[in-house]
């Protein structure tokens, strides 16, 4: 999926979330005033998952945010390795210049190189990172959705 598409689909997820979240806790709110007008007929049930739920959805959540940050920080290592060796045989041609023109022919060279790369690195670090805020949205949205459905009845 092109990255485009992901944040609209992660947009939509959000809207998904906050919304169902209004009615589930105004749903809830009814459901514990309910309990405390008459706490034997109340839907002890469902007061019980208000908690266990959204412990659930949350360590799902950080386990993926966990997850997608020790991704970034490996992209990141790996930029910063081939960075290095790109520096260190940039170093080797300059020195190799036989001329001043040679040497800044070889620096015009690498800075656009290194442009490129940055930018291609930048898209790629960008794309990881939206990546990682659908996996950290989905299980919150997807305890959202489920409450808003089953609640409704």
């Amino acid at each position: 999926m092109n990255p485009i598409a992901r944040a609209a689909r992660t947009a939509r997820a959000g809207q998904e979330t906050a919304e169902a979240s209004a009615q589930v806790i105004a749903r809830r709110l009814a459901i514990m005033g309910e309990a405390l007008a008459d706490p034997l007929r109340a839907d002890h049930a469902e007061l019980g998952r208000m908690g266990t739920e959204k412990v659930e959805a949350l360590t799902a959540s950080a386990g993926a945010v966990a997850s997608g940050a020790l991704d970034l920080a490996d992209q990141g290592r790996r930029i910063a390795d081939r960075e290095g060796l790109e520096a260190s045989a940039h170093l080797a041609r300059l020195a190799k210049a036989d001329s001043l023109a040679g040497a800044a022919a070889l620096q015009a060279a690498w800075g656009v190189g290194l442009w490129s790369r940055a930018l291609s690195d930048s898209w790629d670090l960008g794309n990881t990172m939206l990546k990682l805020q659908a996996q950290a949205l989905s299980p919150i949205h997807a305890a959202a959705v489920a409450n808003a459905r089953r609640l409704k009845k």
